[in-house]
């Protein structure tokens, strides 16, 4: 789409300030639900994270030349590298807190790796790269993710289950019957809802949040990535970076399914102008800079697509007004303090039923790409893939020690899965030939809703592919 056209829609808007910050705060809310629940799982900081979603989000657009409407909230997907790390350090004698900076320098690197694959998409093309990262590969690996972080749901959820029950009705009633806004926040409303009747019945401790000051700084250096180096594990270190780099293959799939998404509700080809390669830098230097500082990896954030396609508002000021509220509540630590005094229940309510849909969008992930399992170098990749992750995880402690090193069972498996998948003959997988399948690695489940109600030759798109008719993407 060129340049006119795009002014065009933006114009075509015409917003004063008080409908900007509305909407701005609109956005902020529809991605709060979601990113603050993983410093309450992790136990990073919770200003820290809001600081660097607002922060990352403005870095990822000054990268993108200002032009893609997205929000970068926390990842989920990169769960299962705290949990493992914070298991490993805490077996060497740390706490969760002096383990956790650790997991961040894993996550640092992570975030590097976007710049890696940026430069591989800016030199080679897409379909070259994506090649080696093949539905066969992510898929499993994604499953893989939300059941080994299932065992720390149902933990949280056996504290109280009537409270985690509670959490999962309301979302699913939102997410099922609501209308508008109520079917994009249906995490914020489980967490609402079941935080509110855990508090009339007296099953919240809120002395914390009495005791804590209206206004701080959001970071604090013991909890920084920096903070490691001034007496450092070496070995812990080296594992925590092997353990969690391979997981950014899945947020990079998840980066490309939100882009196809966004580009999709707005009519734009954000792949094309600015392009990939800086999307996917922006994003890895946001995951990188907030790793560094204790705060979660960020990601691209479906849930903020869903806003977009509601109000048809696709100004990326709009989102850069969500940013600065996200900024400015990091600097209350008495919000931080409410979010922290939340029941373990609903916590565990929450977590069920997202890990549930990070399982979900991998199994969508292979249906809709068409996955041969009647092929044998399918069926073992994605057996050794899943058996290694789930074995390793619940039958050796989470992780192998390799005498230089330990190895998460995830990180085990995706290795396995990515050298299978590059020597094995029969590889049939071409990026681009499915523009279903390809989106369809959305962590959030998002694109191939929005794909639905934004395009009416959807179905017959989807219809034809899997009748065994290549659909040749939109802009071929």
């Amino acid at each position: 789409m060129s340049n006119t056209k795009q002014e065009a829609i933006y114009d075509a808007r015409v917003l004063g300030r008080g409908k900007m910050l509305t909407l701005g705060l609109q956005h902020m809310f529809a991605m709060f639900g979601a990113t603050v629940l993983v410093p309450v799982i992790t136990g990073l900081s919770m200003s820290a994270t809001l600081l660097f979603a607002g922060l990352g989000t403005l870095i990822f657009h000054l990268l993108t030349k200002l032009k893609v409407p997205a929000f970068l909230g926390s990842s989920f997907a990169f769960l299962g590298g705290y949990a493992s790390v914070v298991q490993m350090g805490m077996a060497e004698g740390l706490s969760q807190a002096q383990a956790l900076p650790y997991a961040c320098i894993g996550v640092f690197c992570a975030g590097l790796i976007y710049f890696i694959l940026a430069g591989l998409f800016a030199w080679f093309g897409p379909k070259k790269v994506m090649r080696f990262f093949p539905p066969i590969v992510t898929g499993p690996i994604i499953i893989a993710i939300g059941l080994t972080l299932s065992g720390s749901a149902i933990q949280n959820c056996t504290q109280n289950w009537w409270i985690a029950l509670l959490a999962i009705l309301i979302i699913i009633v939102a997410n099922i019957w609501g209308k508008g806004m109520i079917r994009i926040l249906p995490i914020l409303l489980g967490v609402i809802g079941s935080y509110v009747v855990a508090a009339c019945f007296g099953l919240c401790d809120f002395t914390p949040v009495k005791e804590a000051s209206w206004i701080g700084l959001p970071v604090k250096w013991e909890n920084t990535a920096i903070a490691v180096f001034k007496n450092p594990n070496w070995g812990l270190i080296v594992a925590a970076i092997i353990a969690i780099i391979p997981i950014s293959l899945a947020t990079m799939m998840e980066h490309i399914g939100d882009m196809c998404a966004i580009s999709s509700t707005t009519g734009i080809n954000y792949l094309e102008n600015p392009g990939l390669h800086r999307t996917l830098m922006g994003d890895g230097l946001a995951t990188a800079l907030a790793s560094v500082f204790g705060a979660p990896a960020n990601t691209t954030y479906g849930e903020n697509t869903g806003v977009l396609n509601l109000t048809k508002v696709f100004d990326p000021r709009v989102i850069r007004i969500a940013a600065i509220f996200a900024i400015v509540l990091s600097f209350c630590p008495k919000f931080s303090a409410i979010i922290a005094c939340m029941p373990a229940a609903t916590i565990g309510g929450v977590s069920l039923v997202l890990y549930g849909m990070i399982s979900a969008v991998g199994v969508r992930n292979i249906v809709e790409n068409q996955v041969d399992f009647t092929a044998s170098r399918n069926v073992i990749i994605a057996a050794l893939i899943l058996v290694l992750a789930i074995g390793i995880k619940y039958g050796a402690g989470d992780a192998i020690d390799l005498g230089f090193t330990k190895l998460s069972g995830l990180a085990i498996a995706a290795l396995v899965g990515v050298i299978l998948n590059a020597f094995l003959p029969g590889k049939d997988y071409e990026f681009g030939e499915n523009p279903v399948g390809d989106k369809s690695v959305n962590m959030s489940g998002t694109a191939t809703r929005l794909e639905r109600l934004r395009n009416p030759d959807w179905k017959a798109d989807h219809d034809s592919y899997t009748k065994g008719k290549r659909i040749a993407p939109k802009d071929e």
